[in-house]
């Protein structure tokens, strides 16, 4: 019985950790581009009672292995980088990316991160940067008599002076798209980072090698379902409804067992 106490433990650990995630993605189901989280479970180690063969026979054939498992775990958790609905603003610095790629910003200790929300605004130097400061690379400044901002589909900054005639160059916005996204690492403030399993980034013009175009006045919204994480937690429910049942039925059996001299 100590054995189904420990396993089932495990069941309600995992199932805990899995409502947990359920519910920082419906948290986040009205984050702009906010990634929805996965688990990865996994079955614990096996005892084997009794190895293959052993010197049982049925039918001239060997037995099979007596194995009996002590559990599950959650082993990691994947990001899914599905494209989220793309949402029109009225904010020329809004921008939303339909395709693989990542905008790069540079964070005030000067290392470099990843984001998929597109809400930019301008600092006090006319820098194009996310709500909390970082800075969109490569470094982009708009010009203070600046009337109007342009991006195009492959990221090249333009703008319009007070004059309104003159038309001025201001650079170009790239993108960053690794092998395996799922293997970024979330920060929070709606950033990754590269890790051993993301591999390093390549760098590329908007709408070139699966990068994505950009699309102005628009932000990518999150890619929770929530219908979909509705029922996923009314599974984690009822997962450990029955672990918890597993408890109470080892917990009677101890009782049976420890009256049957009553």
């Amino acid at each position: 019985m100590d054995k189904t106490l420990r396993t089932a433990s495990t069941g309600l650990s995992a199932q805990q950790r899995y409502i947990e995630i359920i519910s920082n993605n419906l948290s986040n189901v009205n984050t702009n581009g906010y990634k929805k989280n996965r688990p990865e479970f996994q079955d614990l180690l096996y005892e084997t009672l009794r190895p293959a063969g052993g010197n049982q026979r049925i039918g001239g054939e060997p037995l099979n292995e007596v194995q009996i498992g002590s559990g599950t775990q959650i082993i990691a958790t994947n990001k899914e980088f599905s494209q989220g609905d793309v949402k029109a603003t009225s904010n020329p610095l809004d921008l939303a990316i339909n395709g693989e790629g990542f905008f790069m910003v540079r964070r005030q200790d000067n290392t470099q991160a990843y984001t998929r929300n597109g809400e930019f605004q301008l600092d006090r130097n006319g820098q194009i940067t996310t709500a909390q400061g970082f800075v969109l690379e490569p470094g982009i400044s708009v010009p203070s008599d600046a009337v109007q901002v342009q991006i195009s589909k492959d990221g090249i900054i333009k703008a319009t002076l007070n004059d309104g005639v003159t038309e001025q160059t201001l650079g170009q916005v790239e993108l960053a798209r690794f092998i395996n996204p799922a293997g970024l690492k979330a920060m929070g403030d709606n950033i990754y980072q590269e890790s051993a399993a993301s591999g390093k980034p390549y760098f590329d013009q908007p709408g070139y090698n699966n990068t994505g175009q950009i699309i102005q006045n628009a932000v990518e919204t999150s890619n929770v379902d929530i219908v979909e994480e509705m029922v996923n937690m009314i599974v984690a429910q009822r997962a450990y409804e029955l672990n918890s049942k597993s408890v109470k039925t080892a917990d009677d059996v101890l009782s049976t067992a420890v009256n049957l001299k009553r």
